[in-house]
């Protein structure tokens, strides 16, 4: 079967300092990997590409079979709509809106129903463990309470890969867990891919496959 993301001879170049080098790694359908490496070794670099919200200097990233720097603008973030959710180091949910409307953004973007938003976001807050704080701003819960929103809000439109940039990164270690096995779990349900970038060997256990990155290149690909 052919692999879910690819990226081939990915290259990119801020100045004279080269992020990725000639970068080429596969990601399948419902497999969870994670990229590895010491900082600056180009992990956030590639997570940005794969998302379509960096365009490389040279080579390419593929989805299911198309070239997505082909795509424009527009169509790329309607892609990412329907098919990608992110999760970053400090959540990045928009504080003036609750836990629930968080939630429930993505749905609402891509132009689904009110009804089937709410159902959506009741079912994730459940699954999470937060439906008890779903009213609740950003700023009046926790910082693991917080990020397990922004882990529902990038799988409550079922994506088929969610892309994590140190999720954990910001959380004591028992919150940490908590939230990384949170969106393991919900991934392996609905049957999402997962990519986490991580400098954390004890987190990226959780996975399938290690992606080590070294100055910008893919040094080592390691089944767990």
């Amino acid at each position: 079967m052919a692999p879910l993301m690819r990226t081939e001879h990915l290259t990119v170049r801020f100045g004279p300092t080269e992020a990725l080098a000639d970068v080429s790694v596969t990601i399948d359908r419902e497999e969870l990997v994670a990229v590895v490496g010491a900082s600056g070794s180009g992990k956030s670099t590639l997570l940005h590409c794969l998302s379509g919200i960096l365009r490389p200097t040279a080579g390419g990233v593929w989805f299911d079979g198309e070239r997505i720097g082909a795509w424009s603008d527009r169509k790329r973030s309607a892609w990412r709509l329907r098919n990608v959710g992110l999760v970053f180091q400090f959540g990045d949910l928009v504080p003036e809106l609750t836990l629930a409307d968080n939630v429930r953004l993505p749905l609402l973007l891509a132009g689904g129903s009110r009804a089937d938003a709410a159902a959506r976001t009741a079912e994730m807050l459940e699954r999470l463990g937060i439906a008890d704080v779903a009213s609740r701003r950003p700023g009046q819960v926790s910082g693991g309470q917080m990020q397990r929103a922004a882990v529902a809000r990038a799988l409550v439109h079922r994506p088929a890969v969610v892309l994590a940039d140190e999720p954990t990164g910001a959380l004591d270690t028992t919150a940490g867990q908590l939230v990384l096995e949170s969106l393991m779990s919900a991934a392996r349900e609905q049957a999402s891919a997962v990519v986490l970038v991580t400098h954390e060997a004890r987190l990226a256990s959780y996975c399938d496959r290690e992606i080590v990155m070294r100055d910008g290149s893919v040094v080592a690909a390691v089944r767990s």
